[in-house]
């Protein structure tokens, strides 16, 4: 479980909804750097999104740098597995 603090806050273990400027929703949870898997929605830590997603809120924007320009989305919602 999520500390209390961390709660509407990403952290390590979130599931992240996201919705770029074109409408196009995307969602990942965040996991260890040896234990992603981009088919299944999840992003190391490490990667340049999980960084700027984290400590972010719900309707937070979030600029990544990616190799093809910046990317920008906004937080749908967070959710942390039981």
């Amino acid at each position: 479980y999520p500390d209390p603090q961390q709660e509407g806050r990403v952290f390590f273990g979130a599931w992240v909804t996201l919705v770029n400027e074109d409408d196009e929703e995307v969602i990942y949870r965040l996991v260890g750097p040896d234990e992603w898997d981009v088919k299944r929605g999840e992003i190391s830590i490490d990667s340049p999104m999980a960084r700027a997603l984290l400590g972010k809120s719900v309707d937070d924007e979030v600029v990544v740098q990616a190799p093809d320009g910046e990317q920008v989305y906004y937080v749908l919602s967070i959710n942390y597995p039981d």
